[in-house]
């Protein structure tokens, strides 16, 4: 760290003894370069039944394959009827975030159990295509019930990695595991064991850490916790199936793309990203799950080698591999509806959401009578799912409306639960500031508490709370839960002070302290991805808020509530002190438990968190971690101030924004061909298909591709004028872009076009933006202009297109054309540029 002198401890060891251990650690997975002892085979706790694989046998020889198929495919709730799961009998069924009993985002406990009591009594309920085998329920959990309203919401896992304290681990993962099985739900998405290693990630907050020791330990933690240990109550009536996720390498991926490649070689690959599952499969992890990213190029759930050779046959892994969010039809070669190579490489149930399903069924059905799925892998594979089922005793259990805690709706956000929620805050919290020992308040001051987090549960809870994104709630949707003012608010009046509430840090009467709860916006997955880590880039208005009351002589507390370390130097300069909070889930009173002494002026409890993520120095230091050549981080992994520490952090940090652009003056959207993550749509009033071939047409439109220089270098669209109608491109994977690097650089949206046919009427220019980016050019004037068949650049600045730099951040499609009129062109060329100089550069107004 920069301008201390304090000595960094790690979590209560020296920083010395630390190096000692992970270096005597990593030498114990690293002594051999034969590639096939990097994989240990693992002393799994859960051991082979004789008498559990003999029923396996049994049933399986009494199966056809259409009952075998529909153990290997889960729909998901809003795509499934009770009907279709009396029909098939899939073997298991799950909610993906966001989807509720009756599409009730509000539904109650009976709902939930009630499906769930359906669902189980139509599968076991046999008809013609059908089974009498039990399915099961599978839920993302991962910080608590955290679909289901009311549920405790626990810090999300970067805060856990700051306490690290693995026995509190264990306990969470119990408490949810119980509130869980409250609602009839048999299986849990969880642990996340990515070991993060880019925090421009979206999912960095789903990850304990940068570094895997803590990883390891904490996986094997929390599989205890959610189904119990291996020779005690294992999977017993409150406790449920886990998962360890995302197999493998999701943490490391080239520039944190959520999704994307994963470039590390296989030693790195075992080192870094495979301990949680050395920890979790170990303990006896059931499943474990694909992960969307790809692995030197070629996508997970295709690869045989991971699945089958490393996982099951190396690793000793005896339980199932369920894919994600059709992350199978992102295999080479295949689609939602049809992908032989995943079976084939060892997946044994296709998660396969929305309609998908039934195409899916039908196809992969087909594939095993011609045999292009051998039949033993079939086998294998229904193997592994009836394995499962039968060590959770769903053939024994009674169905879940009669299971022991099923219904007990006194369990779901139970004050022991609450307690326990609110002990993790308070170890979670890390202090990077503490100028002149501001810190601990007493709580008869008058203090203001400003900031848009101060007293927004949805915003400190973050993603997957209640809704998959964390968007559209309000307090009103965490009932039993407290927001960070409340719990302030209610330690201070208990001791004759005052706290008031003021957002924007406006105020009547002068406070002696002011407590300013800050941070990022709820997201999840993709949709976290940035470019950078300068907080609020473009628009620092919490830094000016921090500012404000700073410039008023106020004394300032700075609360940051984020998913991963940014760069906030701004906001540091302007904080005497200053708490990283990450994201406490819906027990805030956790904070003021730590920030406020007691009513007789003793510390109440101090502060215990270290960083388990480095903190970076500038917004470019993005891939920063422990034990790097080089590293130098502005905290380091392992800091964190306690009340006894006298460290003064002087209020100079360099403000200068970094901007990392790697010398990129250019994003390539098409050149010939599509650049990641972009893909190609038509869309005509209520119609859309993506464009997978070199001719496609839609009422309205038509495209196909054209030659200018090589073959096939740029594309043609035949607006027809019989109604309005768009070309798109468009992010492929759904989630939105950050360009801000390009919005600061006032860079110009840039394509080569040739006309053939100029419109009659309009042709108009947009960019999609997630929050709407409300702006388009219109671009026949220019094209009027404009020779025919000659090809000519065009440039149009950002500024024309979006509003801010936070519309910027969420891009869904920088190219959109949209026409009501006949039309004839040719594009090639799409860039965003940053140093543009063209024919015809276009003029607009904001």
């Amino acid at each position: 760290m920069k301008n201390t002198t304090l000595s960094v401890h790690n979590h209560g060891k020296s920083i010395a003894s630390i190096l000692v251990a992970s270096a005597i650690s990593i030498s114990l997975f690293s002594c051999s370069e034969n590639k096939q002892d990097i994989w240990p085979k693992l002393d799994i706790e859960v051991k082979t039944d004789a008498k559990i694989e003999a029923q396996i046998s049994e049933i399986l020889a009494t199966m056809t394959v259409q009952q075998k198929v529909a153990q290997m495919i889960q729909p998901e709730i809003r795509d499934i009827t009770i009907e279709d799961m009396r029909k098939y009998g899939f073997g298991s069924y799950l909610n993906g975030g966001g989807a509720f009993p009756n599409d009730n985002k509000h539904a109650s406990v009976d709902d939930w159990v009630m499906l769930a009591e359906k669902m189980y009594q139509a599968s076991i309920d046999s008809s013609i295509d059908g089974s009498s085998i039990p399915t099961m329920w599978g839920t993302d959990a991962v910080h608590g019930h955290n679909n289901v309203i009311g549920a405790t919401l626990f810090p999300h896992n970067i805060g856990l990695g700051a306490a690290n304290n693995p026995q509190l681990i264990e306990e969470i993962a119990h408490i949810t595991a119980t509130e869980v099985m409250v609602t009839g739900i048999d299986w849990v998405f969880a642990p996340t064991v990515a070991v993060v290693r880019d925090d421009r990630w979206g999912r960095t907050y789903e990850g304990y850490s940068e570094d895997p020791e803590i990883v390891r330990e904490y996986s094997a933690a929390i599989v205890k916790g959610l189904q119990g240990h291996a020779n005690k109550n294992f999977l017993g009536d409150d406790r449920v199936i886990s998962t360890i996720k995302h197999f493998i390498g999701d943490g490391g991926t080239v520039d944190g793309d959520d999704q994307g490649n994963n470039i590390s070689s296989e030693q790195e690959l075992f080192d870094i990203h495979a301990q949680g599952y050395v920890g979790g499969l170990k303990a006896g992890s059931q499943s474990v799950m694909a992960s969307f990213n790809s692995w030197n190029g070629e996508k997970v759930h295709g690869s045989k080698y991971l699945l089958t050779d490393v996982l099951k046959t190396k690793m000793g892994f005896d339980g199932f591999v369920v894919g994600d969010w059709n992350g199978h039809g992102q295999v080479a070669g295949c689609s939602n509806e049809s992908c032989p190579k995943a079976i084939n490489a060892g997946l044994d149930i296709f998660m396969a959401p929305t309609e998908s399903w039934k195409p899916l069924y039908e196809n992969t059905i087909a594939q095993i009578n011609s045999g292009e799925i051998p039949m033993a892998r079939v086998d294998d594979a229904v193997s592994r799912i009836l394995r499962v089922k039968l060590r959770a005793g769903l053939f024994d259990k009674p169905s879940p409306a009669k299971r022991e805690i099923s219904g007990k709706k006194e369990l779901i956000g139970a004050a022991k639960h609450r307690d326990v929620a609110r002990q993790a805050v308070r170890e979670s919290l890390v202090l990077l500031k503490n100028n002149s020992g501001l810190l601990p308040l007493s709580p008869s001051l008058n203090i203001l508490v400003a900031g848009d987090g101060a007293d927004n549960i949805g915003k400190q809870s973050g993603g997957w709370s209640v809704t998959w994104q964390g968007t559209g709630n309000s307090n009103a949707d965490f009932p039993g839960a407290t927001s960070i003012f409340a719990g302030i608010k209610n330690s201070v009046e208990q001791a004759g002070g005052t706290a008031t509430l003021s957002v924007d840090g406006s105020f009547t009467d002068k406070p002696d302290v002011a407590i300013v709860v800050f941070g990022e916006e709820p997201y999840a997955e993709g949709n976290g991805d940035i470019s950078n880590l300068d907080f609020q880039r473009g628009n620092k208005k919490d830094a000016r808020l921090l500012n404000q009351l700073k410039d008023q002589d106020i004394p300032v507390v700075a609360v940051f509530i984020t998913g991963r370390p940014m760069w906030v130097n701004p906001e540091l300069n302007a904080s005497d002190a200053f708490v990283v909070a990450w994201l406490p889930g819906t027990q805030g009173e956790g904070i003021a438990e730590v920030l406020l002494r007691t009513k007789d002026d003793k510390v109440n409890h101090d502060f215990s968190g270290k960083l388990s993520f480095s903190w970076p120095e500038t917004a470019i230091q993005t891939d920063i971690n422990r034990f790097d050549k080089d590293y130098a981080p502005l905290f380091e992994y392992g800091y964190g101030l306690t009340y006894s520490d006298n460290v003064l952090l002087a209020n100079n940090l360099d403000e200068t924004v970094a901007n990392d652009d790697n010398n990129n003056t250019e994003l390539a959207i098409f050149s010939g061909k599509l650049f990641n993550p972009w893909e190609m749509a038509l869309k005509s009033d209520a119609q859309s298909i993506d464009i997978n071939s070199n001719s496609q047409a839609l009422n309205g439109i038509r495209y196909r591709t054209a030659d200018r220089n090589v073959q096939e270098d740029s594309f043609q669209l035949d607006f027809l004028g019989t109604e309005t109608a768009s070309f798109i491109i468009q992010s492929g994977n759904g989630f939105p872009e950050d360009l801000r690097d390009y919005y600061s650089a006032d860079a110009h949206l840039s394509f080569d076009i040739l006309v053939q046919q100029k419109p009659s009427q309009s042709l108009k220019l947009n960019v999609v933006c997630e929050q709407g980016c409300n702006k388009t050019v219109e671009l026949k004037p220019i094209i009027d202009n404009l020779e025919f068949n000659q090809w000519t650049n065009v440039a149009i600045n950002l500024n024309c297109l979006v509003n801010n730099p936070e519309q910027v951040s969420q891009i869904l499609s920088p190219f959109a054309l949209t026409s009501n009129s006949k039309a004839t062109l040719k594009f090639s060329n799409i860039t965003l540029n940053k140093s543009q100089s063209s024919t015809a550069q276009v003029q607009c107004n904001d």
